[in-house]
């Protein structure tokens, strides 16, 4: 049984992630194309960013292009829809916007290229990935852009596919090492249901708050960047669980009285929150830290990519199996082999 197969049983809406740009998210992305032609899956296909273009347009190196098959739902902006090989159907212009013009739904009614993409706000993804489902797609596969982790939020897919590869280091034990930092994230254990679960969730979760033996104290702070002090000053022995709203760096608990950091746990809405390397992240959590997370998400597979653009490669066996031995229970992929 293909891989995309058994993902499309148990899930509807997969974000491919990369973790460095040239970690081989497009290629992930046409490996899993060409396992639904094979097996006769209709995908709806939708971006963060842009992707199928033949060279990039930041960097100016060659890309990927991708190719859709005959009955593939696609979201294409307006200023991208003369560039496609294949035929396309318009289906309706949506309300959604993009960098790059409306965004358009389409059929593909003549396989070919296509360059995608998608809106920028994350509620209308979760909108047109319902309606590429109602429309007939067994899967949606959404491509995310390198600088949009928010895509793998919970609520906007059911699960991710995340590509890594050689680009991260020239060490492959290193390489190995943030991949599987960052499949422990997205597996951080969820805040369990009762007392301070139900105080977090009651409110709009939009500032910083702290759990109390008898209260719940809401700050005046939105954000934890440049808070440390702040927070230090405030989490005495009373204090159980500190809510964090927004991004997780290590400024935030770098001011914290490491003592107090013991007798707390940390609660985010869920792992993409999290900006701390797996070198820091290990320091820490030897120094006492608990993280939970109000939802967490599935990592459905790891694709992995040897080559580097700069130049260097690792022996392909020799990644797949080193990444494997360090995240024995989820499938890795060479989608270059």
């Amino acid at each position: 049984m293909y891989l995309l197969e058994e993902l499309s049983r148990e899930y509807k809406r997969i974000s491919i992630v990369g973790m460095a740009k040239n970690a081989g998210k497009t290629t992930a992305l046409n490996y899993l194309i060409e396992e639904a032609m094979d097996e006769d899956l209709l995908l709806g296909i939708t971006s963060t960013g842009r992707d199928g273009e033949g060279t990039d347009v930041v960097t100016g190196t060659d890309k990927p292009r991708v190719f859709l098959d005959t009955g593939t739902i696609v979201s294409v902006p307006t200023q991208l829809y003369e560039l496609a090989d294949a035929g396309l159907e318009i289906i309706r212009m949506t309300q959604y916007g993009s960098s790059l013009g409306p965004i358009l739904l389409c059929r593909v009614v003549d396989s070919g290229y296509v360059q995608i993409a998608g809106p920028v706000i994350n509620a209308q993804h979760i909108e047109m990935c319902e309606e590429m489902l109602r429309l007939g797609a067994d899967l949606v596969l959404i491509d995310g852009a390198i600088d949009r982790k928010s895509i793998a939020a919970p609520e906007t897919s059911d699960a991710i596919i995340l590509s890594t590869g050689a680009v991260l280091s020239r060490k492959m034990s290193k390489v190995v090492e943030e991949t599987a930092h960052t499949v422990g994230l997205y597996r951080l254990p969820c805040l369990e249901d009762g007392r301070e679960r139900n105080l977090l969730t009651e409110t709009n979760g939009e500032q910083i708050m702290l759990i109390k033996e008898d209260e719940l104290v809401v700050l005046d702070r939105s954000t934890g960047l440049g808070a440390g002090k702040y927070l230090d000053a405030e989490i005495d022995e009373t204090v159980t669980h500190v809510f964090v709203p927004g991004a997780f760096t290590h400024s935030v608990i770098a001011d914290i009285n490491p003592k107090k950091l013991k007798h707390i746990t940390f609660v985010l809405k869920d792992p993409t929150k999290i900006f701390i390397g797996a070198t820091m992240w290990n320091q820490l959590r030897k120094k006492g830290l608990t993280v939970k997370v109000l939802e967490n998400i599935p990592v459905a597979a790891v694709t992995v990519n040897p080559t580097s653009p700069s130049g260097y490669m690792f022996d392909h066996e020799e990644l797949v199996n080193a990444m494997q031995k360090a995240i024995p229970d989820i499938p890795v992929i060479d989608v270059r082999m």
